[in-house]
């Protein structure tokens, strides 16, 4: 494990209550489109627009999770998993992101919370993992502010109908990505290339998460409520002071920016100064951050890969571009290259970092202390296949998946409050702009048949978890 040596790895490290589970989202998985009386998203009009998805790929069927969640709870079960993390989709909710309600779509996801509990299984709500109603995008989306509005709505409406049966909720999951990947590169949906509009979005994001935690706080009381953020460790490719400060531009947009205006109440100085280059920075009202500083009970930290920069520049975009041609994900950094370090890579292209997981959960307990952490997204993707004796080998993300459980034991080692850890993904779906070419799952899925087969990295997650073996 980079930066560690390797861990005696055993489920015991772990506190006793400890969340072991797996993640999806909505649009990845259900399917059924046009079902339920669901409306149009973001994704449902990007997926559908030439050119935009790697294999022309869509949504529209998936992995059939909304016909087929009694079987996908069924293997959750045998997996022995404690918790599953999922998305609501909010145009199955509120088609037009408006008052109107579909309550065939409340229903399908009070079966699903049920069939769960049933099953001894904890649920966890993400809210809003990237599907925005088509309709609240055509009226100006993210960069608008009243966008953030019609969130805290939503959230209030998901909350009230599923509180009484679920504790755990995300607001919003990986901001940057929505913003930034959305609205300035355009390699994720809506795809349009504005940085301006971008900056705007990423703190509409945060004021809906915000809004959203109060109109929650003020529905019951026995919520936990977190956001769901994605983080990483920047090293600089060189010893110059221009690399050295390529670092801190890049931290603070990914990592700081976020962190410290939920847990600070307040922007990174040096990072609004580093946006107001490209951006109007009146869109931040006086109480915005009071709003967007409202206490959470969990930091949900996502957390892939690590990056190295350099002031030089070179071609890469982000860390999840697409092969397709697109403009900076970074306002105000565009100058600043992405470059590998030597370190093996997913098949994403997405160097392997276990160590970069247990430094960052260490940084965040130190500077942010107090706030719990959950890990709710970790994982890899690689091309799998099913071998002729029936089963999936994966020794590279078993390995993944070993390696980066080790770091977050020697974080629990080191006194960081960790209280989980949920694995993306539990099933191959849908990759966004990459569409059904890159499998990330613990479950593999024919997407001609919708069988689902769990991989050997599953299996061992399961025996592992069960304390069945040591690592």
């Amino acid at each position: 494990m980079t930066g560690s040596t390797r861990t005696n790895l055993r489920v015991g490290a772990f506190p006793a209550d400890f969340a072991w589970g797996a993640a999806t989202s909505a649009y990845q998985i259900e399917g059924a489109a046009d079902e339920g009386g669901r409306g149009r998203s973001i994704w449902d009009t990007f997926a559908h627009t030439p050119g935009r998805v790697v294999d022309g790929g869509t949504g529209d069927v998936a992995v059939d999770s909304y016909h087929r969640y009694p079987e996908d709870v069924e293997v959750m079960k045998r997996l022995g998993l404690t918790d599953y993390r999922f998305s609501v989709s909010w145009p199955r909710i509120q088609p037009d992101g408006d008052t109107k309600l579909n309550n065939a779509g409340l229903d399908y996801y009070r079966r699903l919370v049920d069939t769960l509990r049933d099953a001894g299984i904890t649920p966890w709500i993400t809210l809003y993992h990237w599907d925005l109603p088509q309709a609240l995008e055509d009226a100006g989306g993210w960069p608008h502010r009243d966008t953030a509005h019609r969130f805290a709505d939503f959230a209030q409406v998901v909350h009230d109908a599923l509180g009484d049966r679920v504790q755990e909720w995300i607001t919003v999951n990986e901001p940057w990505c929505a913003a930034f990947l959305g609205y300035a590169s355009g390699e994720h949906a809506p795809g349009r290339r504005d940085p301006a509009a971008s900056v705007a979005a990423a703190h509409h994001l945060m004021l809906g998460h915000g809004l959203a935690v109060r109109a929650m706080r003020a529905q019951r009381s026995d919520s936990r409520i977190g956001v769901g953020l994605n983080f990483y460790p920047v090293h600089q490719a060189g010893d110059s002071e221009a690399d050295a400060d390529a670092v801190r531009r890049i931290d603070g947009m990914q990592n700081r920016f976020f962190t410290d205006a939920v847990l600070r109440g307040e922007y990174p100085a040096d990072v609004l100064d580093d946006l107001s280059a490209v951006a109007d920075l009146s869109v931040i009202r006086p109480g915005d951050l009071d709003v967007i500083g409202s206490p959470v009970d969990t930091l949900c930290v996502n957390y892939y890969s690590r990056f190295t920069v350099t002031a030089a520049g070179s071609g890469s975009t982000s860390a999840s571009a697409a092969p397709t041609d697109v403009d900076s994900a970074w306002p105000g950094n565009s100058h600043i290259g992405f470059v590998g370090s030597g370190l093996p890579v997913t098949g994403m292209n997405w160097e392997i970092d276990p160590g970069g997981l247990r430094d960052i959960l260490v940084r965040l307990s130190r500077d942010y202390p107090g706030v719990p952490l959950v890990v709710t997204e970790n994982g890899s993707a690689f091309d799998d296949v099913v071998s002729e004796d029936g089963a999936v080998h994966d020794p590279e993300r078993l390995a993944y998946l070993r390696d980066h459980l080790a770091a977050c034991q020697e974080a629990v080692e080191a006194d960081v409050p960790l209280r989980g850890y949920f694995t993306w993904s539990l099933l191959d779906n849908f990759e966004w702009a990459w569409g059904y070419t890159k499998r990330f799952g613990i479950v593999h899925v024919d997407y001609d048949t919708q069988r689902r087969t769990v991989k050997d990295s599953g299996r061992w997650y399961a025996d592992f978890v069960s304390g069945r073996l040591d690592g």
